[in-house]
């Protein structure tokens, strides 16, 4: 169980002394740290873990640490005072400085190890040991963990330095990943899809690293040129950052008798993700194998109804392994991912991807990575044969839970009391030879038009006459399945809170991050603005800025429309 702690009640927090007193460590508290870390923190060197759940990490600090941005909304959920981003100590520990912090806060950080699976398939290559003992977060190092309003929050550096995990890597992020992933989740979180969140993004004025990108203009699929980079470190907040990996990591030294301890280990992680993620699910009261069952129908369920939205807002998440996969079912690590413009089933922004990751192949990744859950488990119940079978159940279900809520998704999309498969299909078809927008069409949709000809705007390409009226007839077929008698306003007004009219455009993004490397945070903080009111109108000169087509000159362009995983 979760130690007691101290919440805040409802009063805004204006002092850093009264952000410090929210701090509980349940994580630390609960769980085992690896035995063979640092009693410091000093603990920067690539190394093997063989067990423990954390490794004690102090993060290394940002050089000369200057504000960019902070999400009001988050911090308003947080009941903090939007001053506390400009605060000199706030600042000191989320640009990953911990030395002067008082108790009740810990001046260490703490990474966790994972183990990876692909599509459903273990590996261990990627670890530099070739065990799967020095895979984990390599530049990612928590470093609070409180209470606020009643909900627990853990808060992560993005570029903290390197830990144990950092598999040689500098431990860094660079400014152009960090605004990307402070922009997305608050973004995502805006659109309805459970994330993770953005509290603040602070880049180092002296101190850059070089990493390959792409050339102005470049049409290569790889990146062609080494640039320099400021380095940056952005905070994600989430009620944990247990993933799917991490559970994997504990079942196989358990499977292999890694250590006396490994299924006691296993037990602990799966035990501390319940409390964690699913304490308003299940009943702590039922026995622990009973626990579990409940465990994998509400992992489930989260598991498909977020995939759902993945595709109802156009998001492909690009790497979506098994260590990419939050135990708690939001999205989590915004690394090579994209918003689908023109319509493709096979949309994938990451040149690494491949089909499998593509963007309506996600259900299938999300079934691999249930599995890979599914199995991490099941050695908890192997002494109860019947509560295993109900288990087992669970995974069997899983494909048709996702179809489910996938016509679920397209139904509301359309504005359909009910679901029409036949009638989706149709549309797909159409909107890939058509060459379609896929956010503009929805938004224009959800005006019901009688005439094809208004969903104009939306095409990429000047349709042919057959297929305009294929698009009169779908256009007449669906508008009989939306009914007559239901009021038209109303029925707009709710697709409108279905489908955004303003999204992620990775060519409205790049020039962002770009005067941010220049010192210029103004596009940051509009483009904040703007995605965190995706379902709203805006004003005319908003829309005719980011409610367009893409142009012509960024498809194919070489960090644009794809990119490598470099950040």
């Amino acid at each position: 169980m979760l130690s007691p702690s101290k919440p805040l009640n409802d009063s805004c927090v204006t002092t850093f002394e009264e952000f410090a007193h929210a701090a509980d460590y349940s994580l630390m508290n609960s769980l085992i740290a690896d035995p063979d870390a640092t009693v410091d923190g000093d603990d920067h060197r690539v190394r093997q873990v063989f067990s423990g759940h954390y490794v004690p990490v102090t993060p290394t600090p940002l050089a000369d640490p200057v504000y960019v941005a902070h999400s009001s909304a988050l911090f308003e959920d947080l009941g903090l005072s939007d001053a506390l981003a400009q605060n000199n100590d706030f600042r000191q520990v989320f640009s990953g400085d911990l030395s002067s912090v008082r108790k009740p806060m810990h001046q260490l950080g703490w990474a966790t190890g994972y183990a990876l699976s692909i599509y459903g398939t273990e590996y261990i290559q990627q670890c530099p040991f070739g065990t799967g003992n020095g895979y984990g977060d390599g530049r990612a190092i928590s470093v609070f963990e409180g209470v606020f309003k009643g909900q627990r929050w853990e808060m992560q550096l993005k570029g903290g330095g390197p830990t144990p995990y950092c598999r040689g890597g500098d431990g860094r992020a660079v400014l152009r990943s960090s605004v990307r992933e402070f922009l997305a989740q608050e973004h995502m979180h805006a659109l309805g899809v459970p994330t993770s969140r953005s509290l603040t993004l602070y880049v180092s004025t002296s101190e850059t690293v070089v990493r390959p990108w792409y050339s102005p203009e470049s049409r290569s699929s790889n990146p062609d040129i080494a640039v320099s980079n400021p380095v940056a470190i952005s905070t994600r907040v989430a009620p944990s950052f247990l993933r799917v990996g991490q559970l994997e990591l504990f079942a196989r030294r358990a499977r292999s008798k890694a250590h006396p301890g490994a299924l006691d280990e296993l037990r602990m992680i799966v035990s501390h993700l319940i409390e964690r993620e699913y304490r308003q699910d299940i009943d702590r009261g039922l026995a622990f194998v009973d626990q579990l069952v409940e465990l994998a129908r509400c992992f489930r369920g989260r598991l498909t109804a977020l995939i759902a939205n993945w595709l109802r807002v156009g998001y492909c998440q690009g790497n979506f392994n098994s260590d990419n996969c939050a135990a708690g079912g939001f999205t989590l690590d915004y690394g090579p991912f994209g918003f689908c413009e023109l319509f493709d089933p096979s949309f994938q922004p990451w040149i690494g991807g491949g089909d499998h990751f593509a963007f309506f192949n996600q259900p299938v990744a999300a079934e691999a990575n249930f599995h890979m859950f599914w199995t991490a488990v099941r050695p908890l119940l192997a002494d109860h044969p019947e509560v295993l079978d109900r288990f087992d159940h669970v995974r069997r279900d899983f494909a048709a839970a996702m179809e489910t809520e996938l016509q679920a998704m397209w139904a509301a999309k359309l504005g359909l009391s009910t679901s029409n498969p036949a009638l989706v299909t149709a549309l797909l078809q159409l909107m890939a030879e058509t060459k379609v927008d896929y956010t503009i069409f929805f938004r224009e949709l959800s005006h019901l038009p009688d005439q094809a000809s208004a969903l104009n705007s939306s095409f990429y390409a000047n349709p042919s006459q057959q297929l305009d009226q294929q698009w009169q007839a779908w256009l007449q077929r669906w508008r009989d399945h939306v009914g007559k008698d239901r009021d038209p306003a109303e029925l707009s007004a709710q697709m409108k809170q279905v489908n955004p009219k303003y999204t992620w455009r990775e060519w409205l993004i790049v020039p962002a991050y770009e005067q941010a490397m220049q010192g210029d945070y103004a596009l940051v903080r509009e483009l904040q603005n703007v995605l965190s009111h995706p379902y709203e109108e805006q004003s005319e000169e908003v829309e005719a800025r980011y409610y367009r087509l893409k142009p012509e000159q960024f498809f194919n362009a070489g960090g644009v429309s794809h990119y490598s995983c470099s950040s």
